[in-house]
């Protein structure tokens, strides 16, 4: 938990979930006959659910690079299903073999993403059933896919609107917080019925609701992206960057969106550090080697102090 908690904030639900999973495989207890773990998230955008598909990669087999991932808005049509598991006989494509069957096969321990779910094309999820069920698929050249000792994340927005929807007014207490939660997780769980097929959703180990992110989680992220920021100038330009506390403050008023999640405090530390950065550094007035504070003046605007 403590590692994954290093990139992902928040979502404790999701986390301890998938560190059961991982415990009962590393000691055996799992079915050995299907995946170490497959997994639902669900919740509205930028809260961390692709985010958390990569942090266990790197935990689990030493690098981000360790993930398949497979983006299900390229398999809306019935015919994508050969993409993922090969073309059959006389049809082109058919020495290729399939781009899932085929990764698989190359790179038997992963994690498999399957990214934005509920855009796929029902035909595909009768591919993963198989998958989810007996842990292996057979490709179009009859040869055996081992999901043995893959992890498998499904990712969805469904249900989105209803966990963005504002719920109570006034002062929220940690009891009705938590209320809220529940309550918004039995009305997701009822629209899922209607997207997915109950012998889909039966054969997933653990279907997780993403919780929106709060302005505190807000401010642990502004330290996640700062320091991928400094770690950055550090290795290109030895250059050390610190950010003061009036400056996170700034930053998390100025990027926090309910429902746009950690992104749109991406995008606004890219253009308010990374972009005013670039530009002072391309002036001359900031070179290579320098300590640069960045600190909020009085108009709550951004100032680079540059020491030598």
């Amino acid at each position: 938990e403590k590692t994954l908690h290093k990139r992902v904030i928040a979502q404790d639900e999701a986390v301890n979930a998938i560190s059961r999973a991982i415990r009962r495989g590393r000691v055996g207890l799992k079915d050995p006959n299907k995946p170490i773990g497959s997994f639902l998230f669900l919740g509205p955008t930028g809260v961390g659910k692709t985010e958390l598909s990569k942090a266990l990669a790197e935990a689990l087999f030493g690098t981000e690079e360790s993930i398949i991932r497979v983006d299900m808005s390229e398999y809306m049509e019935k015919h994508s299903v050969s993409k993922l598991i090969g073309s059959p006989p006389g049809y082109v494509g058919y020495d290729e073999g399939g781009q899932l069957s085929e990764q698989v096969r190359r790179h038997p321990y992963s994690v498999i993403l399957f990214d934005e779910i509920e855009k796929a094309h029902p035909d595909v999820f009768n591919v993963l059933l198989q998958v989810l069920d007996d842990g292996r698929i057979t490709d179009s050249h009859g040869r055996v896919a081992d999901f043995k000792n893959t992890i498998i994340i499904m990712t969805s927005n469904a249900g989105a609107t209803r966990i963005m929807e504002p719920k109570s007014l006034g002062f929220a207490t940690d009891k009705s917080v938590k209320h809220e939660h529940e309550e918004m997780r039995s009305a997701v769980m009822d629209e899922l019925k209607y997207i997915f097929k109950p012998e889909f959703l039966n054969r997933v180990d653990e279907t997780i609701v993403f919780s929106a992110l709060t302005k505190d989680n807000m401010k642990d992220i502004i330290n996640l992206l700062f320091d991928q920021i400094a770690k950055r100038a550090k290795a290109q330009m030895n250059m050390t960057l610190t950010l003061s506390d009036k400056a996170k403050a700034v930053l998390v008023d100025k990027g926090y969106d309910a429902k746009y999640g950690a992104r749109a405090l991406k995008r606004k530390v890219q253009s308010e550090v990374e972009d005013k950065l670039a530009e002072e550094i391309l002036d001359g007035r900031i070179k290579s080697g320098d300590r640069v504070s960045i600190v909020a003046n009085r108009s709550n605007e951004l100032e680079f102090k540059v020491r030598k």
